[in-house]
């Protein structure tokens, strides 16, 4: 397990109870109060460190690497049953953006979401879940064969932002971007969307737009990244906090802001403490969305979407 520079005192207990375990095992000396002892500190510490976490530790813990990604989401929810499509029908197969059909409880859906990589090798292959335009054009054409059999959408926002880079302007990365927004606001299927990790600018967008949008407790959704955001006000990466803290970023703030639907809690710690638990809760969103928005008609839903992204941002005095 990797920790985060404000989980080191959790860290220095675990490595302590870690410790006290091997002495009582090599020895014949009774530690199993000291045992206890630890084991109660160290839940208070958790507690604590967990219940009170700033913006930027929800961003940190976002970026986790041990944290779950979309494939895992997939392999998890749908098991053997999703089958992964690929190419745009017009350039290349795009790497940060896997979809394809899979079950989640019994239920048969479209699949689309950004992808990061394990390690340096696999994140060089996904492009760091960045995506470049051909990769929103395969979303586009997967949400399109979705809607063509009636078959309900999910996707999983997992990006630090669309490919910035010169061919992807060249290819029309802008229009790409917003052609999906305005096409998935009128597809006439149900759209559920779950960020499962950072929810960054126009990259998240591009297939986040839906009848349900849930975030993981500790994910952000922003225009854009504290980082970027402090470089631009304060020309260095050292007010990064301030930012994360003043652009209201969080799963919190979002819900307050009715920008977001709700907030998927996570295990004391994070996604990556319990998986299993994360995957289940994550299933039961799901499934429970899809209850909720299966019965309607396609007229209603399509309505209710528009009715639901055009309220945003009104503001009375």
């Amino acid at each position: 397990m990797e920790y985060l520079d404000f989980e080191l005192p959790i860290k220095e207990l675990e490595d302590q109870l870690d410790k006290c375990m091997v002495i009582g095992q090599e020895s014949d000396v009774d530690v199993t109060n000291t045992c206890k002892q630890i084991e109660k500190k160290l839940a208070e510490t958790k507690k604590s460190i967990y219940k009170n976490l700033t913006a930027w530790q929800r961003v940190q813990l976002s970026r986790h690497p041990n944290r779950p990604y979309t494939m895992d989401y997939i392999r998890a929810l749908c098991g053997d049953t999703f089958l992964e499509l690929f190419g745009d029908r017009g350039v290349k197969d795009d790497k940060a953006m896997v979809g394809g059909l899979g079950k989640i409880d019994g239920q048969s859906y479209m699949i689309i979401g950004q992808q990061k990589g394990y390690n340096t090798k696999t994140r060089q292959y996904r492009n760091f879940g960045m995506a470049n335009p051909e990769g929103y054009r395969k979303a586009l054409r997967l949400m399109k064969m979705a809607e063509k059999f009636g078959i309900p959408v999910v996707t999983f926002i997992d990006t630090p932002g669309a490919y910035p880079g010169l061919e992807a302007e060249e290819r029309g990365q802008g229009e790409a971007i917003a052609r999906n927004i305005f096409e998935m606001c009128r597809l006439q299927v149900p759209i559920i969307c779950v960020i499962v990790g950072e929810g960054a600018s126009g990259g998240a967008l591009g297939i986040g737009v839906g009848d349900r949008v849930f975030m993981l407790e500790n994910t952000w959704y922003s225009v854009i990244s504290p980082e970027s955001c402090s470089s631009i006000l304060w020309r260095s990466w050292d007010y990064k906090e301030q930012a994360a803290e003043a652009l209201k970023l969080t799963s919190f703030d979002m819900k307050k802001q009715k920008l977001i639907d709700d907030i998927i809690p996570e295990p004391l710690g994070g996604a990556h403490y319990d998986r299993e638990t994360t995957f289940k809760t994550v299933s039961d969103y799901i499934s429970k969305a899809y209850t909720q928005l299966k019965d309607l008609s396609t007229k209603d839903l399509v309505a209710q979407r528009m009715d639901k992204y055009s309220n945003m941002g009104e503001f009375k005095e």
